[in-house]
């Protein structure tokens, strides 16, 4: 949650009230900024670095949740990670690569959010943030793409377990976000995107935190097992 969207969803999420743990991998002293914008609005922050695609990391970042806070009300899986290829020279390393943190990694840190959620009894929500990837089809993307769909297809299991505990799970599948990612982007490239855009601009990271707060609040208490596109109309 140093950056892009998992540094909107934190800081929006610190705004609705909540005192939040960021997570972290590579990106430290994002987090550190992250923390001290969070502490300034009076909400408590923690920093808790994690390599997601170890399961023995995944674990512990819940652990040292547990442990500072003592509960849990909402969880956002945003970490992955991209590695393009052509689909015939994709190496068996690289699919493992984003494998053990796009999708693996995700599905270990929602057992643990949903278990932490049941021992405190809490009425929890937890969202993955997948992509407009799982219904539209980019270049050089196979891999990234068909774990972003496995995505979907395992919050919507995930749902159907844990809708008795009163945990609640759902995806939100942005399209094209205006954050740190599209760096290298030309002013053409932006303007491109915009155009095959039906609303004709760019989202923005807010636009997905602001989502997010709506699915851990109780006012979206009957929604769950859903894909939820913010996508400016961009998969019509």
């Amino acid at each position: 949650a140093g950056m892009g969207i998992g540094r909107a969803v934190a800081l929006t999420l610190a705004e609705a009230g909540y005192d939040v743990t960021v997570h972290c991998n590579g990106s430290v002293e994002r987090a550190q900024a992250v923390r001290q914008e969070i502490q300034a609005m009076g909400r408590r922050c923690e920093i808790v670095r994690a390599d997601l695609s170890r399961p023995e990391e995944a674990a512990a970042l819940f652990e040292r949740h547990e442990a500072l806070f003592g509960r849990l009300d909402a969880f956002v899986a945003n970490a992955g990670l991209t590695v393009k290829g052509r689909f015939e020279e994709m190496r068996p390393e690289e699919i493992d690569r984003v494998f053990s943190v796009n999708f693996r990694g995700t599905y270990l840190c929602i057992q643990k959010a949903a278990a932490l959620m049941k021992k405190c009894g809490a009425r929890g929500s937890i969202v993955v943030i997948s992509s407009n990837h799982y219904r539209m089809h980019h270049p050089l993307c196979s891999v990234y793409a068909s774990l972003k769909a496995g995505l979907n297809k395992m919050a919507e299991h995930a749902a159907l377990e844990y809708g008795k505990y009163g945990i609640r799970v759902n995806v939100i599948a942005p399209g094209v976000i205006d954050t740190d990612m599209m760096a290298g982007f030309t002013a053409e490239d932006r303007a491109a995107l915009a155009e095959e855009t039906p609303v004709e601009r760019l989202g923005e990271p807010d636009e997905i935190a602001r989502t997010m707060v709506f699915l851990a609040d109780e006012a979206s208490g009957y929604i769950t097992g859903q894909v939820l596109g913010v996508n400016g109309g961009l998969v019509i």
